[in-house]
C-alpha cells in the first residue's frame, strides 16, 4: 500500500509546492502520535520537548516522513539555496590545561604543543585572505603562560592590517579564560575585545549542555549557567554567535532535547544565533572512547535525526542548520541536504582539532569543490559571508 502510494504520487516530487500532499497522504498511515507532532511542525507550530524525543525514536517509515518534513520546512524557511563561508581556521595554540576527555588535540605537556606567535597568527590571515577568506576563525587551548595581550593582540593586529575580515573568534571558555586572567567580567571582556576588531564568537564549548554530562565527558569546562550567561552577555552586546551541540557519545535523547531547548531559549530572548551546528563526537583517538566510557560516536541515522529534528524544532527561531563535512564526509553532508541542512559550512584552509580525533574527511575543500558538492544534489550553490548575507549565488 505504502509503495503504492508512494508511485503513484512520484510526479510531485518535483515540485515542493505539491510535496505537502505527499506528506499528508503518508501521515495516515503511520502513528497517529507521530502523525500529530508532524502535522503541527507542518503548520508552522513550535513542536515541544516531549514531541521533539518523541521523533527522535522514530524509526522506519516514521523516520523518513520526518525527514521529508524537515526538508519541507527548510524549503520554505530558506528555499533551495544551500550556501557556504570561504574562510580559515586558526588554532592558536594546543597547549590547554583543561582537560576535556572528548578532546585528542589538545596537549598538557609543553614539549608536545605548540603556540603560535602573533606574526605566525597573522601570516595566516595573510594567506586567507589572498586566497578570497571572507573569516578567520580562531579558537585554542587554555594556555595559563598567554597574558591577556596575547587575546587582545590579535583582534587588534588582523582589524588594523585586514580590516574588511571577518573575526570570528575565542569560544565562551576561552572568554571565561580570558576574564579570569584580566580579573574582570564577562561583559566587559566582550565589549573590550569588540572594540579592538572582534565580530562574532564561535558557540562552541556547548557540548551538551547538561551538568551531569559535562561531569563525564568535560569536568573542568564551564558549566551550563556559565556558557548561557557569556552567550547571553555576547548577544546583548550584538556580538552574534554560532550554536552547537555535541553529541554521540555518553548523552541520551533527553539530553539532545534539553539542549535544543536551550538553544531554543536563548534564541528566543537574543535572537544572536546565526546558525545551528550539529557535530557528532569523533571518538578514535580519544580517552573518552578509548577507556570505554563512549560509544564510538554517532550512526548514519542518528546524524539524519539530530539534523532533521534540529530543524523541526528550531525553525521558527533559527533558519540557518549546517552539516559539517569535516565531521561528517561530503557524501552523508549531501545526503542532509535533503534532511533540513542548508549550508555547508566553510573551506577551512586548515583543521586540526577534528583531525587529531581520527577522522578521514580532510582538512581543506575549494571553492569549486563546495560549488560540485551542492549542485550535484540540485541546489543552489551560495557563497555567505559568516553573518549569513549572500556574497555571491553559482548560477
Amino acid at each position: 500500500m505504502i509503495m503504492d502510494l508512494l508511485r503513484k504520487n512520484l510526479k510531485y516530487l518535483n515540485s515542493y509546492e505539491n510535496i505537502i500532499i505527499i506528506i499528508d497522504k503518508f501521515l495516515k498511515h503511520i502513528d497517529s502520535k507521530v502523525a500529530s507532532i508532524l502535522d503541527k511542525a507542518l503548520s508552522l507550530k513550535d513542536i515541544n520537548d516531549e514531541e521533539a524525543l518523541t521523533l527522535f525514536e522514530c524509526e522506519g517509515l516514521e523516520l523518513w516522513l520526518t525527514v521529508l518534513c524537515a526538508d519541507y520546512l527548510r524549503w520554505l524557511s530558506v528555499g533551495d539555496v544551500v550556501t557556504f563561508v570561504i574562510n580559515r581556521n586558526i588554532n592558536y595554540t594546543n597547549y590547554c590545561i583543561i582537560g576535556c576527555r572528548f578532546c585528542a588535540f589538545s596537549k598538557s605537556i609543553e614539549k608536545e604543543s605548540y603556540t603560535l606567535s602573533i606574526n605566525e597568527v597573522l601570516k595566516k590571515v595573510e594567506e586567507a585572505w589572498k586566497k578570497g577568506a571572507t573569516e578567520v576563525c580562531i579558537q585554542g587551548g587554555i594556555n595559563p603562560k598567554l597574558p591577556p595581550e596575547y587575546y587582545i593582540n590579535i583582534v587588534k593586529e588582523i582589524k588594523r592590517r585586514y580590516p574588511h575580515i571577518h573575526i570570528h573568534a575565542y569560544s565562551p571558555q576561552e572568554i571565561h579564560h580570558i576574564a579570569k586572567i584580566m580579573n574582570v567580567n564577562y561583559r566587559e571582556v566582550l565589549k573590550m575585545l569588540k572594540e579592538y576588531g572582534l565580530d562574532s564568537i564561535p558557540g562552541t564549548a556547548a557540548e551538551i549542555l547538561d551538568d551531569e554530562i559535562r561531569k563525564i565527558i568535560c569536568p573542568n569546562k564551564i558549566n551550563t549557567k556559565t556558557w548561557i550567561e557569556i552567550i547571553r552577555t555576547a548577544h546583548s552586546l550584538d556580538i552574534k554567535s554560532t550554536a552547537t551541540i555535541m553529541y554521540g557519545h555518553v548523552e541520551k535523547n533527553v539530553h539532545r532535547v534539553k539542549h535544543l531547548r536551550i538553544i531554543k531559549d536563548i534564541q528566543r530572548e537574543t535572537k544572536g544565533f546565526t546558525e545551528f551546528i550539529p557535530l557528532p563526537f569523533i571518538h578514535h583517538k580519544t580517552k573518552l572512547y578509548l577507556e570505554g566510557k563512549a560509544r564510538p560516536s554517532s550512526s548514519g541515522i542518528e546524524d539524519i535525526k539530530m539534523h532533521a529534528i534540529a530543524r523541526i524544532y528550531l525553525n521558527n527561531y533559527i533558519k540557518n542548520i549546517q552539516a559539517s563535512w569535516v565531521k561528517l564526509g561530503i557524501k552523508l553532508v549531501q545526503v542532509l541536504l535533503y534532511a533540513g541542512c542548508n549550508d555547508v559550512g566553510g573551506t577551512l584552509m586548515e583543521e586540526n582539532i577534528s583531525r587529531a580525533a581520527g577522522p578521514t574527511y580532510g582538512t581543506s575543500l575549494s571553492v569549486d569543490e563546495m560549488v560540485r558538492i551542492i549542485r550535484n544534489v540540485n541546489r543552489i550553490p551560495a557563497q555567505r559571508d559568516t553573518l549569513y548575507r549572500i556574497l555571491k549565488i553559482y548560477v
